[in-house]
This record gives C-alpha cells, sequence and structure tokens, in this order.
C-alpha cells in the first residue's frame, strides 16, 4: 500500500484506521447548500476527484433505502479494467443537512458492503463536512482479494475540495440523468 493510503503523516482532520479513512474541511456554505449536491446524483458526478463517474440516472435521495444509478469508467484510474460499467448508489443512512451515506451495489457478488459518507456540522461561516469510507464489513472474499481501499484518502481530501467550491458557488442540479 502507499503511504498515502494508509500509513503516514496526516493532515489536521484527517483519520486513517485499518478499514475507515476521514478527512474533514470547512466550506464556506450552509449545510443546507452541502446537503444538496449530496442527494443529487448529478451532485456525485459534479465533485467525482477521481474521474471515474461520468454521469448519473436518477432523482435526488431523501430516505433510506434511496437509489440512484451511477455510470462509471474505471479507465479514469488506469488499476482495472473494467472498462464502462453501472453501479446503484444505495443509501444507508440519511439526517437531513447532517449526514448521508451509501453503498454501493453491482453485480458483482458477493457484493462488496463498503460505505461512502458525509457529516455536516454547522460552524461559523459554513459547515465543518467529513467525507469518509469505510470497509469494515466487506465480505472475507473482498478483504482477502487485497485491494482496499480501491481509492486512496488523496480523493477523499480532493472530492472535498471540489465539494466545497461546487457548494460555495451555488449549485443548481442539472437536469441531465
Amino acid at each position: 500500500m502507499t503511504s498515502d493510503r494508509i500509513d503516514g503523516e496526516r493532515a489536521e482532520g484527517e483519520r486513517v484506521q485499518a478499514d475507515r479513512m476521514e478527512v474533514q474541511r470547512m466550506i464556506l456554505a450552509e449545510p443546507a447548500a452541502v446537503f444538496r449536491v449530496l442527494t443529487d446524483p448529478q451532485g456525485h458526478v459534479a465533485i467525482d476527484s477521481a474521474g471515474m463517474l461520468m454521469d448519473a440516472t436518477g432523482d435526488p435521495v431523501a430516505a433510506v433505502g434511496d437509489t440512484f444509478v451511477v455510470h462509471m469508467d474505471r479507465e479514469a484510474l488506469n488499476d482495472f479494467p473494467l472498462g464502462k460499467y453501472d453501479v446503484t448508489v444505495r443509501i444507508t443512512k440519511f439526517v437531513p443537512e447532517r449526514e448521508i451515506a451509501w453503498t454501493i451495489e453491482g453485480n458483482i457478488r458477493p457484493p462488496i458492503g463498503h460505505v461512502y459518507g458525509y457529516r455536516l456540522e454547522p460552524a461559523d461561516g459554513g459547515t465543518l463536512v467529513t467525507s469518509y469510507y469505510d470497509w469494515s464489513a466487506i465480505s472475507d472474499t473482498w478483504r482477502e482479494s487485497g485491494i482496499f481501499p480501491v481509492i486512496p484518502l488523496s480523493a477523499l481530501r480532493a472530492t472535498l475540495g471540489i465539494l466545497a467550491r461546487t457548494a460555495a458557488r451555488g449549485y443548481a442540479r442539472s437536469q441531465a440523468g
């Protein structure tokens, strides 16, 4: 594993455990503005730092169990030759303007079981946002594959930067998807 993934010096607001990563950033936008981006399938595409999310289909989510489809292209990372494929994002936690989390469903069996999420805390002048990626509940099949984490800490950090810019500019939902 690279030093960015698990070992090494961490910046303030970054936490890495054996099967979970977290990064924090102050975003100069109200929690409602940040949450609006995170509940919109097109918002996920807009803030993706890895370049894998090509488009999304579905309506903004409003509850646990809601889903939308993301059209992916893993070739952007040049790590696994998966080409273009679709995944379903299933919301696993939904607390308006406070927290949203989801897991990824696809054709892979057994399902992987990793979770991505954001916690939002109102703060002076904006929102303290924590982005997390947790693979503690993945199946043994995936754990033994040695591919986790599938994204580096730097990707979480970069996505928070894009989220900060997107929310501060006043995100408007795209009509695509």
